[in-house]
């Protein structure tokens, strides 16, 4: 059985409204309802917490047919969670609205403005930027220091991302592979039965850094179970607090991936890994010797190096030599 676990998140005035809302009394009791309910309730739970503007204008059917559940079944959900009827609950989404997230719908509306006579690339940046900008807002240094600590003194680190995440994945692996102990990237080529086999042996002295962005991959939350059920440290990457990533995890960090065409962006995660990979490298001077015999062993390899240019030389010097002797 699956603990049940409140992951280590932001809990500052910075945060977003997104966020925000996902810590109210009504976003606590969603999440929690997100692990802890049946489908048909945290089909409505996930709903709620993505889309709270909206709920506000829908009626009783408008919610079931979203939620593909019967309005009876959105009734009794409203009761369940302390309302006495629907309209009761729309209410309370309302007013936590109102506190905290304002801004979020200017912001949405000041992009959707903008754009309206622009490209969809011109589009597609704008996102990118609002994403990273509420990245660096619902970061939490005090939990990103713990992540770096808990990397730090790991046996092995494990990180795995299955489809549109298994990019971010590799990245992250290839960050980490010179300041940890042992790095393993759990899915590379192999897909589910590989990564299954790579966390055979994963203990509490291990670390799994679970990476899912929109489309979340079932196989990624069935692994994540196995590591937990195993007392293994595991830091969740995900986009919201709705996604089914964020109850699994110790820790929770978070890059919204909002975007007006694609599934998701990547953009804010890959800056959310860069700032995970930099805390790491500075958290102590070793890191910093480590990495400056990294740039030593590369170096011959690289174009424009002192030691590159000699090689080069050197074999197009052989290189004349053996075509002057042929001649």
């Amino acid at each position: 059985m699956v603990k049940s676990i409140t992951p280590n998140v932001v809990n500052t005035e910075a945060a977003t409204p997104e966020v925000a809302f996902a810590q109210s009394k009504l976003g606590k009791i969603l999440i929690k309802t997100l692990t802890e309910g049946s489908s048909s309730y945290q089909s409505i739970a996930d709903y709620l917490l993505r889309n709270q503007v909206r709920v506000t204008a829908l009626g009783i059917e408008d919610l079931a047919q979203s939620c593909q559940v019967s309005t009876a079944t959105i009734s009794r959900f409203a009761r369940d969670i302390g309302f006495s009827n629907y309209a009761a609950m729309r209410n309370e989404v309302a007013e936590t609205l109102q506190s905290v997230f304002q801004p979020v719908e200017k912001l949405r509306n000041t992009i959707e403005r903008r754009t309206q006579e622009t490209n969809p690339a011109i589009t597609s940046l704008e996102y990118a930027l609002a994403n990273t900008d509420a990245t660096k807002q619902n970061l939490s240094i005090e939990v990103l220091n713990q992540v770096v600590s808990k990397l730090v003194k790991a046996r092995t680190v494990y990180v795995m991302g299955f489809g549109l995440s298994a990019h971010l994945a590799g990245m992250l692996a290839l960050h980490l592979q010179p300041f940890c102990s042992h790095v393993v990237e759990v899915v590379g080529y192999g897909g589910t039965e590989v990564a299954a086999g790579h966390l055979a042996s994963i203990s509490d002295k291990d670390v799994l850094i679970l990476i899912s962005f929109p489309r979340y991959a079932n196989d990624a939350i069935k692994l994540a179970q196995f590591a937990r059920d195993h007392d293994t440290c595991i830091v969740s990457m995900t986009d919201s607090t709705a996604s089914p990533l964020a109850a699994v995890g110790d820790f929770l960090l978070l890059a919204p991936s909002t975007h007006p065409v694609l599934p998701s962006s990547s953009i804010a995660a890959i800056a959310l890994i860069e700032a995970l990979v930099s805390s790491l490298m500075v958290s102590n001077r070793k890191n910093v010797e480590k990495a400056m015999k990294l740039t030593e062993a590369l170096s011959a390899y690289l174009h424009g190096s002192d030691a590159s240019s000699k090689s080069s030389s050197k074999e197009l010097a052989m290189r004349k030599k053996k075509k002057s002797e042929s001649d």
